[in-house]
């Protein structure tokens, strides 16, 4: 080794990578990813005191009694020495030293030192973002402090002295899970803290924050009775343990809910997870650089807008701003510019929302609550259902904010109310083509067209000075043949701005020349009309069909590659011409390779295909590709989803091949991100001769109707093509049409409806010789059957379903048939047979690779396993089950499945796991899945309750879930009643 050079001992490769030691969790070290040695018990023990000193001298004796106590044997000092000896040639001797006749741990600066310092570290950042109020952030350092607990702190470390640690270290987890949990009420996250709080509760039963958080949690879901029952269990238990009464706060929390303290009500800024909207939105579009104009309407808005925030708002609540006008003369672009030069007075964001009032399909209110309350901060799981519910939160929210709400282009004053903030300080702006004159309160402004100098100034900006100067008067004749109508003179200023060759003459003779289009622009609505025929003059003639075949799809939007589907050209070419479109404002930028139309513009472009598309025929055709693009792609992804499921072999065929993805994820992708537009085509198509094309897209679109997110669209798009398809006479047809539609009622739990409508699809699919409809729909009917207690009707056409299964060769409608027959088995005691045909169904999908419809399979797989008391390989398969479920967006399924896992904890005697199990379920399923499945839901978290000593909460749920089952006249209001009063007679 002599010729070999010595590397110093300070840059050493092994020793130079720095340090990390944790004892939240097993007393552990690391040098670099390198796990170190730690030794025996007493010598982790050692560690760990010498480690929580951070860096103070352990004396010997000291170390003695931490790791012994009185009891330390006669060698403890000897030991001690071994021990410190050991882990400094594992830790290195600069790290752990001797002085004074003891020892420290010495860590440098650059090593990340050890878990509990970083946990102190966070925590204290938390409470100083919490203090200067950015409680998102606040929640999310805590979330990382929390995080970096491995289970039971100095796990397995023996000696008084870490006892006494651990029982610390474990109060201050608890007191930052406490903080944490109260910033996600005061953040609006109360449906999701539910279930957190009642396992908590559970483990911690006498700790009363938890209580409290909890009884505040349940009050501001909406669920009063459970919040005062959490009350009365607790009083109960310290009465019960300790002796005592509950703490002063607690009784005042159980007072304001019993007087429903408006000062209860959720806080004014909720927020969701740290990737949500913020919780000061800012929402307003650009404000036009060239803004023109409108001088004493921009004061008058101002002013009063102003007022919303002044001292001298004379009582009024809120200012209200109505601006009517046609369309084209610039009631969006007055509100936008008044809007952001108010910003200042309203620092508490700004929301905005194009109402689409123009269109045919305008903007529901409750779909603009929900995304206001999104922007608001608002969890998904928190918005509440009904329009009214909504309203009164979005209300709740705005209070002591101060937000201006700019609604754009109302269809007329009943779409309006719901979203006014009805709040001191708040202000809004709405634009429609209608005076609401009947929206209380509202300041009326109606706008006229542009003055000829304001008409001159705004054309003058676009083009240019230099340009207009020397030809103002065809300058002016300009202005005058768009009707002053700012939208027109834009349009026609963009066109002259963009051809350098042009003068500003001959674009005065363009119009000179369109003698019928300058009496359409003095006409009222045809204004706007004559203003696009502008801009569409103008088009190359391959624009222009791009232009008017857009026009006719129903969609709010269209992706690039529908379009070229529609165009019947190749995607960069269609690229190509959308993005010249755009230039000319005729079509508008939704978001990467997304168009839009504005509303009156796609009416335009509408006009121009029935009038200019030759020969006519060509628009059926449009649509038709367009409808084989969605058809297409859709049973690609449904391929995808369910690989070897036969169904896609008995779709009507397409022309176009349609999509192709790589993965699961892209093709769920594009199925959600495409369902409101594919809907919208299926809708369009289902009163033509295309109506087989669209029934076999809804259908191969079905996962729509159970992810939840799109479900009311899906069922009443279903329901309108089953109708079409009666009056067409097509049996065929309809038995699709309600085979989705049985489907739909299943998954909602409208049960009897769903067993009318697949009955009546299994005779039509008959007639049709329609073999596998009426396989699906045997299948449908069977699992209802079950769910209404008719065993052996479902028995005979879940075998009816496997046999025609079997027939065809689709072996996963075998398999879910299977699968549905397994519970069937179940139902009547048959466990072993229900266990077999589970287990043949999920080994047919696996077989097969099919991971969703296998995630089916495991569910029925637990349910089997559960009652034939294997509990442990349930919960796996139901585990297995739940992650699938997750990932693929299938809300209804993973609710149940949660539902499943807490019956299997009940079952295996551990109520507390069930409580959050069953709580998370109410949570997923909250809007889907029905009033039955709630009420089961209830029925089993009200067990869970009872058994972790929440008696009284118990008793609510049960109570709520008995009002669901005697309003649906459902058997198990039985079973409920006993559970209320086991002393009944059922």
């Amino acid at each position: 080794m002599d010729g070999v050079p010595r590397v110093p001992e300070q840059q050493r490769p092994e020793e130079s990578t720095a340090l990390r030691f944790s004892v939240l969790g097993p007393v552990r070290a690391w040098r670099g990813e390198a796990a170190l040695p730690a030794g025996s018990p007493q010598q982790r023990a050692l560690l760990a005191a010498l480690l929580l000193r951070e860096g103070r001298t352990a004396t010997a004796s000291e170390l003695i009694d931490a790791l012994w106590g009185d009891e330390s044997p006669p060698q403890a000092l000897a030991a001690v020495r071994t021990y410190a000896s050991r882990l400094r040639k594992t830790l290195n001797p600069e790290v752990l030293v001797s002085e004074s006749g003891g020892y420290a741990i010495r860590l440098s600066a650059g090593d990340d030192t050890l878990d509990l310092a970083e946990a102190q570290q966070l925590a204290g950042s938390a409470e100083k973002a919490r203090g200067a109020g950015d409680l998102c952030h606040a929640r999310d350092l805590l979330r990382q402090a929390l995080a970096l607990w491995d289970g039971e702190t100095l796990a397995s470390v023996p000696g008084p002295y870490a006892e006494t640690q651990r029982t610390r270290l474990e109060e201050w987890r608890l007191q930052l899970l406490e903080s944490r949990l109260d910033m996600d009420l005061e953040q609006g996250c109360h449906a999701e803290a539910v279930a957190e709080l009642t396992a908590l509760t559970a483990t911690h039963p006498l700790r009363e924050l938890l209580r409290e958080l909890l009884m505040l949690a349940l009050y501001r879901s909406g669920r009063q009775a459970e919040a005062l029952a959490v009350y009365a269990d607790t009083r109960r238990l310290l009465a019960d343990e300790l002796g005592v009464d509950p703490r002063a706060s607690l009784k005042e929390l159980q007072q304001r809910i019993l007087q429903a303290d408006p000062g209860l009500a959720e806080p004014s800024a909720p927020a969701d997870e740290p990737a949500a909207a913020p919780v000061r939105p800012a929402q307003l579009p650009a404000t036009v650089t060239d803004f023109t104009g409108r001088a004493s309407f921009v004061q008058e808005l101002s002013d009063v807008l102003a007022s919303a925030s002044s001292a001298e708002g004379e009582g009024q609540v809120m200012a209200v701003s109505a601006l009517a006008g046609i369309g084209g003369v610039g009631k969006t672009t007055l509100a936008v510019h008044v809007a952001h030069q108010a910003r200042s007075a309203f620092p508490d964001g700004q929301l905005y929302v194009d109402l689409q009032g123009a269109g045919q399909r305008a903007a529901e209110p409750e779909t603009v609550l929900g995304a206001f309350l999104r922007a608001l901060g608002t969890a998904d799981s928190s918005i509440p259902d009904s329009l009214e519910e909504r309203s009164a939160l979005y209300r709740s929210v705005l209070d002591g904010r101060r937000v201006l709400v700019l609604l754009d282009n109302a269809r007329d004053a009943a779409q309006v109310r719901p979203l006014l903030p009805g709040t001191e300080g708040c202000a809004a702006l709405v634009t429609s083509r209608v005076r609401m004159v009947d929206l209380a309160g509202a300041h009326l402004v109606d706008l006229d067209v542009m003055s000829p100098e304001e008409a001159l100034q705004l054309f003058t900006k676009i083009v240019g000075e230099e340009r207009v100067s020397s030809e103002r008067e065809a300058a002016l004749d300009v202005v005058a043949a768009c009707g002053f109508l700012p939208l027109a003179i834009r349009i026609a200023a963009s066109r002259l701005a963009a051809r350098r060759t042009w003068t500003v003459s001959v674009l005065a003779a363009k119009l000179g020349d369109e003698r019928r289009r300058l009496d359409e622009l003095q006409a009222g609505d045809l204004a706007v009309k004559a203003t696009f025929e502008l801009g569409y003059g103008q088009l190359e003639p391959a624009q222009a069909r791009a232009f008017r075949l857009l026009g006719l799809a129903d969609g709010p939007d269209i992706s690039l590659a529908a379009a070229a589907a529609v165009l019947d050209l190749g995607v960069e070419d269609t690229e190509d011409l959308l993005e010249s479109l755009v230039d000319t404002s005729l079509l508008e930028s939704a978001a990467p390779g997304r168009y839009r139309y504005h509303d009156l513009v796609r009416l335009y472009a509408r006009a121009c295909a029935e009038r200019d598309e030759q020969p006519p025929s060509e628009r059926d055709a449009a649509m038709s590709r367009l409808l084989d693009f969605y058809l297409a792609t859709a049973a690609g992804v449904y391929a995808i989803e369910r690989p070897g499921d036969r169904l896609v072999d008995h779709l009507e065929a397409t022309e176009h091949p349609g999509l192709s993805f790589e993965d699961r994820h892209r093709a769920q992708d594009w199925l959600y991100s495409e369902a409101i537009s594919l809907l919208a085509c299926v809708r369009q198509s289902s009163g033509t001769d295309m109506l087989r094309r669209a029934v076999d897209l809804l259908w191969a679109s079905v996962d729509l109707a159970e992810s939840g997110a799109n479900s009311k669209e899906y069922e009443a798009i279903a329901g309108s093509a089953r109708v079409a398809s009666q009056k067409a006479g097509d049996p065929r047809t309809e038995a699709r049409a309600l085979t989705t539609l049985a489907y739909v009622h299943h998954i909602a739990g409208r049960f009897d409806l769903a067993a009318q409508e697949s009955a009546r699809a299994v005779e039509l699919a008959s007639s049709a010789s329609d073999l596998v409809t009426g396989y699906w729909s045997s299948n449908i009917g069977g699992v209802v059957a079950l769910y209404q207690n008719r065993h052996e009707d479902g028995e005979e056409q879940l075998t009816r379903a496997i046999e025609g299964f079997r027939s065809c060769d689709d072996r996963p409608g075998e398999a879910s048939a299977l699968c549905n027959l397994s519970r069937i088995h179940l139902a009547t005691e048959r466990t072993a047979s229900a266990v077999a045909l589970a287990q043949q169904g999920t080994d047919m999908y696996d077989d097969m690779g099919h991971a969703l419809k296998g995630a089916n399979g495991r569910y029925a797989l637990g349910l089997a396993l559960t009652q034939s008391g294997q509990h442990i390989q349930a919960t796996e398969r139901l585990q297995e089950a739940l992650e699938v479920f997750r990932d693929s967006r299938q809300r209804l399924w993973e609710g149940m499945t949660l539902f499943r896992l807490a019956e299997v904890d009940l079952a295996a005697r551990r109520p507390a796991q069930a409580a959050p199990n069953a709580e998370m379920a109410l949570t997923v399923l909250r809007g889907i899945g029905g009033e039955w499945r709630r009420g089961n839901v209830l029925t089993v978290l009200g067990r869970a309750l009872s058994g972790i000593g929440q008696n009284g909460r118990a008793q609510v749920c049960w109570r709520e879930s008995l009002d669901i089952f005697e309003a649906l006249g459902s058997p198990e209001a039985d079973a409920v009643r006993l559970l209320l009063n086991p002393l009944a007679v059922a």
